[in-house]
């Protein structure tokens, strides 16, 4: 069985995502590991999952836990996306970044 790719765990986020926003919850907090062991169980691939949590955090969303490390891949990152309004025009966390 071939591992998961960035855009799996990508694509399973934001299934994730709108899940929680049509029971009009206002944000999921996802934890690398446990999303890995979630979606992958017993397979290692922290580093295609914690890319795509990244990549996928838009403005507003934070980080409860992040890790000290530069590639941000750690079984303890921590997320909180909020999902009150996934709209496609919301700028990415990085591009929120960048104009701070």
């Amino acid at each position: 069985m071939e591992k998961w790719t960035q855009e799996q765990y990508a694509d399973r986020l934001r299934e994730m995502k709108q899940e929680a926003h049509d029971k009009m919850w206002l944000y999921i907090e996802l934890n690398a590991k446990e999303f890995m062991n979630e979606c992958e169980p017993d397979v290692k691939n922290l580093s295609s999952c914690c890319k795509a949590m990244v990549a996928s955090m838009l403005e507003g969303d934070g980080y409860i836990v992040e890790p000290k490390i530069r590639t941000k891949v750690a079984g303890a990152l921590t997320v909180r996306y909020y999902v009150d309004n996934l709209s496609p025009e919301r700028r990415t966390y990085a591009q929120a970044q960048l104009d701070a």
